[in-house]
């Protein structure tokens, strides 16, 4: 077994492994699309007698961490075909691909995982929750209505590439867990509009708030109109919704609710702290699913600690097993000292607080961490603290 770095014309190849399981080859589409935002370098591939048998890629991202913007591998297109399962490939490309990372200099690594309990031995831990929901229109009356004091366009998809991406760039900003869009990532994947991503639904709509002429809120959505007895069971099907302040975030939302016809609005990948909650009259209306969504790698701890936005006097001592260069004893400016530790915990539990989806309180509840110095638990979960919740608004 042979573990590589892909080829230029060896793309179509690394995505073999994971089309295997959507029943399919990897359609010449989706290789074209691929090609158009990731590099071959950055895939690895495990070859056995001239086949080739399972990959691992990663994209290159922008990644917004709490007071910092920092480079991140974005894991994706992993997979092992079954004829070659438990014989540990998948840890030979993830040992791979981990020590590309490091010595690309690229602190952490993030993806989303197809099973939750793949990526933790490889140091990757939960840190980012989403919910999805099914909003009936008649429950989707606000509080009170929205004062953005802006007007709505529709937008074709060559106005949406100039419109669209400099609303995303202000949130993605400030918000954990989001990364930047370069234009080929909103041309081949944020606005594609291939056929079979439609699942029954209509072409795709993007439509933008602007207020004294400039952008503030944008949606991206589906209509999948139906009637059932004379009356419409039509949904509008938002694939992203998001705006760069409450009232635009709001009024955005007060459009999509609004669409004439249509009986429901449904949404998947939204953030824990929605406004939706604050916003609707009926919020247990929206029957808002709860589940994971980004799980993250500290690759590089002393230099990701040092990035992010944190102050107090806590020691933590890490530990990590596949990534050994990380054990050690860290202050919270990212130096590794030799002081008397206040917490222990593993890698990736660190990564589970890291963005500030979960409290160090919560891993201490979970037998997670281990309070060394009395109090500790406390004066870190004031470092750590954020105000929004960590959000990915997209799977890669």
């Amino acid at each position: 077994m042979e573990i590589r770095q892909a080829k230029a014309d060896e793309l179509r190849s690394g995505i073999a492994p994971v089309s295997h399981y959507f029943g399919s080859e990897p359609a010449e589409e989706n290789v074209r699309r691929f090609e158009r935002v990731l590099r071959p370098e950055r895939m690895h591939l495990a070859e056995e007698d001239g086949q080739v048998v399972g990959g691992a890629s990663a994209f290159e991202f922008q990644f917004t961490v709490p007071g910092a913007i920092l480079p991140a591998a974005g894991v994706t297109i992993v997979g092992v075909l079954p004829t070659h399962r438990r014989q540990g490939i998948l840890t030979q490309l993830m040992r791979a691909q981990l020590d590309d990372i490091h010595e690309r200099g690229e602190p952490l690594a993030c993806l989303w995982a197809s099973e939750e309990t793949i990526y933790g031995r490889f140091g990757y831990g939960m840190a980012a929750l989403c919910g999805e929901i099914e909003l009936q229109r008649v429950y989707g009356k606000f509080r009170k209505q929205p004062e953005h004091g802006g007007s709505f366009r529709l937008l074709s998809f060559e106005e949406a590439l100039e419109a669209i991406p400099p609303v995303y760039a202000r949130v993605a900003a400030e918000t954990p867990g989001m990364f930047a869009r370069p234009r080929e990532w909103w041309e081949a994947r944020a606005l594609h509009d291939s056929e079979a991503r439609r699942d029954g639904a209509g072409e795709m709509v993007r439509v933008l708030l602007e207020r004294d002429g400039q952008g503030i809120a944008y949606a991206i959505y589906r209509l999948k109109m139906d009637f059932e007895a004379g009356n419409s069971t039509g949904e509008v099907r938002v694939l992203e919704a998001m705006g760069v302040d409450g009232e635009a975030t709001a009024g955005i939302w007060r459009f999509l609710l609004d669409t004439d016809w249509m009986d429901s609005v449904t949404a998947e990948l939204l953030p824990v702290d929605h406004p939706l909650f604050l916003l609707l009259e009926h919020p247990r209306r929206m029957r808002f699913r709860l589940g994971d969504s980004l799980w993250l790698r500290l690759v590089d701890v002393g230099v990701a600690l040092a990035a992010r936005s944190l102050e107090g006097d806590v020691v933590l001592e890490v530990g990590d097993a596949f990534c050994p260069w990380n054990d050690g004893r860290y202050s919270l400016d990212g130096s590794k000292i030799i002081e008397k530790p206040d917490l222990r915990l593993d890698v990736s539990d660190l990564a589970s607080v890291y963005l500030g989806a979960f409290t160090f309180a919560q891993l201490r509840r979970a037998g997670r961490v281990e309070e060394l110095t009395e109090g500790a638990i406390s004066r870190a979960d004031a470092a750590f603290r954020t105000d929004r919740a960590p959000w990915c608004p997209e799977i890669f």
